[in-house]
């Protein structure tokens, strides 16, 4: 599986807010036509021939529904999030976001560049998480649309911004299918050395119903090893084998089967919050299955990144209400966010999430949907 034309469409400025409307999944367009610190925010839809539809808005660049017909040929929503803007912008959230400009943990939040060292705000167990207290999921993006099958998102994160050095420019291409997949593109460029692992924070619930939760779906990882964590989330910085854990994956298991085991890292995870090491090298490989028995929809996920966030929705807890007024119970999704390994900025040994001025950023996250008996 290969991207062509990477980010070849232009973002026009001043894009115009995508006209009102009801999408398959419900969501009224107007509910999503506001204003955040002063730019257009609104919802745009990609519709590919088979039914599927994907809404995103472009605050935080986010993921707001994916609809796709399951055995019966019922459509389904298999993402979470809000029928609203509002919500997402007076809710401590992260549903279906752009994640920057570090996806994931920074020990302490400080890392260092040429000997300087840096401080970003420490917003999680005592570490830097998804690029800090305003991360990308906080910001808006330049939208523009230039068919009905692609959304290209676009955004300048300041010198000094969360802490971060360098004048960062982001592209995300969104860019829905015929296949049924959901090909998502990442571009970076800086004018001075910097760090940036960017990734997308769905979660999946291929049921199609938030209130049933995800532990009797089968998920399958491309991973012989991972990286263990510490009672604060943080990656101990060394590699081991999932053989014989509960971080066994490698043949299709039912989530559920296993999270409740007496085992230190579920006790330090409370549940599943794991960077797996994948096997696969780029897009030609699928690095992670996921199947729901329920729908017959399966998601496959492919990426050039070396890691992949699993994290089964252990913060879950009924206070969050989502699309429809349903609450967010615990597993009610699973994530599974493409990336460089949590803290790559520290571990040298590691593949290094530098970037430097003159050279671009490229990563690649493919969700692609199907049915399976």
């Amino acid at each position: 599986m290969i991207f062509l034309g990477f980010l070849l469409v232009g973002c026009a400025q001043g894009a115009k807010q995508p006209t009102e409307g009801v999408t398959r999944s419900g969501l009224e367009q107007k509910d999503f036509q506001s204003e955040v610190d002063g730019k257009p925010v609104g919802l745009y839809v990609l519709e590919n021939k088979n039914k599927m539809e994907v809404c995103i808005t472009n605050y935080g660049g986010r993921i707001v529904s994916i609809v796709f017909p399951d055995k019966e040929g019922k459509l389904r929503d298999v993402v979470l999030g809000f029928d609203n803007i509002k919500s997402y912008i007076d809710t401590d959230n992260n549903f279906g976001a752009t994640i920057g400009r570090y996806g994931n943990r920074i020990a302490h939040g400080r890392f260092s560049l040429d000997g300087v060292v840096y401080q970003l705000p420490i917003n999680n167990f005592g570490h830097c998480l998804h690029g800090g207290n305003k991360g990308f999921h906080t910001r808006v993006f330049d939208a523009e649309q230039p068919n009905g099958q692609t959304l290209v998102l676009s955004y300048t994160s300041a010198d000094g911004e969360e802490g971060f050095p360098g004048r960062l420019q982001v592209k995300v291409q969104m860019r829905l299918t015929d296949t049924n997949a959901l090909e998502i593109a990442y571009e970076a460029t800086t004018d001075k050395k910097t760090i940036v692992n960017l990734t997308n924070h769905s979660y999946f619930n291929l049921s199609g119903d938030p209130s049933h939760s995800i532990l009797d779906e089968q998920l399958m990882l491309n991973a012989d090893r991972f990286t263990p964590i510490d009672s604060t989330f943080m990656t101990t910085g060394v590699i081991e084998g999932v053989e014989g854990t509960p971080l066994d994956f490698r043949k299709p298991t039912p989530i559920g089967k296993r999270i409740a085991q007496k085992d230190v890292q579920l006790r330090n995870a409370n549940g599943y919050d794991h960077n797996f090491v994948l096997n696969t090298k780029d897009t030609t490989e699928v690095a992670a299955r996921l199947f729901s028995p329920l729908t017959g929809i399966q998601l496959e996920v492919f990426t050039n990144e070396p890691g992949l966030q699993v994290y089964s929705g252990n913060f879950l807890d009924g206070t969050v209400r989502g699309k429809k007024g349903i609450a967010y119970q615990q597993h009610a999704a699973l994530c599974l966010e493409t990336q460089k390994y949590p803290n790559s900025p520290n571990n040298p040994t590691w593949a290094s999430p530098v970037l430097k001025a003159g050279e671009v950023y490229k990563s690649y996250c493919i969700y692609k949907l199907g049915i399976r008996n």
